[in-house]
């Protein structure tokens, strides 16, 4: 189809991929907590429009280029380790900062806008992303294909819609689960300091990957 195959083998995988932790569930995660099933779901559109750039990328030759440049690949890595530090930094000071100036539970106001432009920016910025779909979508393009572009755009879409199910569905249990709790005070102060730990984590992970 399309120019592909063994289509099945890449769904599993895909969905495999898909569940695997990471920044994107981690986000995922925290704004469902924070705001509901509102605030997860922005967060895996965001995510999922991230990805729209790697598939593009990927299928216009630029993934290619950040994997053979190491001038690219280093400042897009550390620009996508600021940005994840960035989102791990501001969720700790803001709800310390909010506890301090309140004895009420401190309640997120940020615009899901914004949580939209997180999961796209956490995503886009990861060179790691770019350089896996570089190596992981041509592994199903036939060989034969008139156009590998229409194929690597065909398993980008298929990609991105279990991806973008597995994110709802994160985003709805965890909203579901945290209902109860995430008016208690201490729980948010715990849940947001935790989570923003796992970014910064991440950001200096990334900092460190060799290309």
């Amino acid at each position: 189809m399309f120019g592909t195959h063994d289509l099945w083998l890449f769904i599993l995988s895909a969905l495999l991929l898909n569940i695997t932790p990471g920044p994107d569930t981690a986000l995922v995660v925290a704004r469902s907590t924070q705001m509901g099933l509102r605030g997860g779901v922005a967060a895996s559109f965001g995510i999922a429009g991230g990805i729209v750039v790697h598939i593009a990328a990927a299928a216009i030759g630029l993934s290619a280029l950040i994997a053979a440049s190491a001038t690219a690949f280093t400042v897009i890595k550390y620009v996508g380790a600021a940005y994840l530090i960035y989102i791990g930094l501001r969720m700790i000071l803001s709800r310390s900062a909010a506890v301090a100036e309140s004895t009420a539970p401190a309640q997120t106001t940020l615009p899901l806008r914004s949580v939209f432009w997180q999961g796209f920016f956490s995503n886009a910025l990861n060179p790691k992303v770019a350089i896996f779909f570089l190596a992981f979508l041509p592994q199903f393009v036939s060989n034969d294909t008139p156009s590998k572009a229409i194929a690597f755009l065909f398993l980008g879409v298929v990609f991105i819609i279990g991806g973008t199910l597995w994110s709802l569905v994160l985003a709805a249990v965890t909203a579901h689960a945290t209902s109860r709790l995430k008016a208690t005070r201490r729980f948010q102060r715990l849940i947001d300091s935790a989570i923003g730990a796992m970014f910064v984590a991440l950001g200096i992970r990334l900092a460190l990957v060799e290309r």
